[in-house]
């Protein structure tokens, strides 16, 4: 690849996008570095998704593949396994592309010493009410809270070498939440060779009500339970809530009650210093209001993880050794960029 510009694939998964996907579509039509096919698996779209991203079809390499049912990770890995270029990127509708976001990302592959397995692009927030800023701030990390050399990306914004998939690494076709990080960790385990490049920037919109907000991190941490992720992170939560607190609410000692409310405070300090970086041109008066809800949105938050691990851990126990352990890494080495065909 050193030396050419990079032939890329581009990769999607839509279920009922008809109010988004223009603005995905349009964003992938003005981008300076043009991928030469876009594939995108509809899960059974029904309010007219496929016929809107149908009028694109002159203005974009555009294949559409129907998978009425697939989840989002079936999906994706219908998508990989219909492209053959040597970098594949992926993104998610609900999102738009900043214009240079392909050349951004695929850039590294491109670099004659060291060059990545896999990039790792950044979103940003895309808010438009100030429940949606407040939102943001509590959930959406900025660039400065992230650690390079343990990022994880997201599938709004990721490219990979197409010889990671003729590997045999794959998206985990039995989760429905939380399948990009999986996929990430299966890369991560097989030495894959990531790389952050947080100028590959795509726009996404958080929810617009408590309920999706409430929805959305149910099933987050469900995906979390259903995959066995991140088991002391979710006990340190049920410890906090239905222990710590409790107790301190009995103690009548003010010192510790003092000291409860500093934690607090603190828990809440990091989406307040977001909304103060990412004030901008936001009214003041709708920044404050911003700044009241986070303690809300925090605890929303908290409660829907707390309701929805235990249900993917039910669910996990009734197909135990049925579905795949994310851990096990299938048949096939990985081959580094720098080496020749899958047989390498």
């Amino acid at each position: 690849m050193t030396g050419v510009e990079p032939c890329v694939d581009l990769v999607i998964t839509v279920l009922n996008e008809a109010d988004a996907i223009d603005q995905l579509l349009e964003s992938i039509a003005v981008q300076t570095l043009r991928p030469r096919r876009v594939v995108v698996v509809d899960g059974g779209s029904s309010d007219g998704t496929r016929e809107r991203m149908a009028r694109w079809a002159g203005r974009l390499p555009l294949t559409i593949l129907p998978a009425p049912g697939a989840s989002i990770a079936a999906g994706r890995n219908l998508a990989l396994a219909a492209v053959d270029a040597p970098v594949v990127a992926v993104t998610d509708a609900g999102v738009r592309l900043e214009p240079n976001w392909l050349a951004e990302l695929v850039a590294p592959f491109d670099r004659s010493a060291n060059p990545p397995d896999v990039v790792s692009g950044f979103f940003v927030a895309d808010p438009r009410s100030v429940f949606e800023l407040a939102l943001a701030a509590t959930t959406l990390p900025d660039e400065a809270d992230v650690a390079p050399d343990r990022f994880l990306p997201s599938s709004r914004s990721v490219a990979f070498r197409r010889t990671l998939v003729d590997g045999g690494i794959a998206y985990p076709d039995w989760l429905d939440y939380c399948e990009d990080l999986i996929f990430d960790l299966r890369l991560r385990r097989a030495g894959a060779r990531f790389e952050f490049r947080p100028s590959a920037r795509v726009w996404f919109r958080p929810r617009s009500t408590p309920r999706d907000y409430w929805s959305q991190y149910f099933r987050y941490a469900r995906g979390d339970g259903k995959a066995g992720l991140f088991p002391r992170r979710h006990a340190l939560r049920y410890l906090t809530y239905l222990g710590l607190l409790p107790a301190l609410v009995l103690v009548r000692d003010w010192r510790l009650r003092a000291v409860a409310g500093v934690a607090a405070l603190a828990y809440v300090r990091r989406p307040w210093m977001r909304l103060w970086r990412r004030r901008g041109p936001v009214e003041t008066s709708d920044l404050a209001a911003a700044a009241a809800l986070v303690p809300a949105l925090r605890l929303i938050g908290d409660l829907a993880k707390m309701a929805g691990y235990p249900a993917g851990l039910a669910w996990r126990a009734r197909r135990y050794g049925i579905q795949r352990d994310w851990r096990s890494i299938p048949d096939g080495r990985l081959v580094r960029g720098d080496e020749v065909g899958p047989e390498a």
